[in-house]
């Protein structure tokens, strides 16, 4: 899993809706999750340590949890299956952990508030997330071809030893 965080709401030129766009602790991948109208709004809100004069639904859920003596331990955004994301609240209760089923959107308005961290599974970022900065991938993989192509088997066997019984 990688710990990302939210790099702010943008707007998809063509359709004009709302995409949450979360970016890694590197900033080399960004990844966009198109959300409602009102979660961008709950998402937003949160961003912008906006405190509403009464409390919106993600504000009454964190009410609610805090009540309870529940805290968010963190989200985690599982899976992508036919273009929609699936994701799940860690909710913990002394040493007792639930995990509830949730929207991303909502779930990241939840972490928002709560200060909870927002993990992703690699295979997600690896299917739907893209390159923020491509000239650092391509140095890398430059780099990683370069280490290759001058790798000899010599090297192998003095850095891990003969497998020879």
């Amino acid at each position: 899993m990688l710990e990302m965080r939210v790099a702010g709401i943008a707007l998809d030129a063509i359709t004009r809706s709302p995409i949450v766009l979360l970016k890694d602790a590197s900033d080399r991948r960004a990844l966009p999750i198109y959300i409602g109208q009102e979660q961008a709004k709950a998402i937003m809100g949160a961003l912008e340590n906006q405190k509403p004069p009464r409390p919106l639904t993600h504000d009454l859920i964190v009410n609610l949890l805090e009540a309870w003596n529940l805290s968010v331990e963190r989200i985690i955004i599982h899976s992508l299956q036919k273009d929609t994301f699936y994701a799940s609240l860690i909710v913990k209760q002394g040493d007792v952990k639930k995990e509830i089923d949730a929207r991303p959107s909502d779930a990241i308005a939840i972490a928002l508030r709560t200060n909870a961290p927002i993990w992703v599974m690699e295979e997600v970022v690896a299917d739907a997330s893209i390159p923020v900065d491509r000239d650092a991938d391509e140095a890398e993989q430059e780099a990683f071809r370069e280490f290759i192509s001058n790798l000899r088997p010599e090297d192998l066997i003095k850095r891990f030893g003969s497998s020879e019984i």
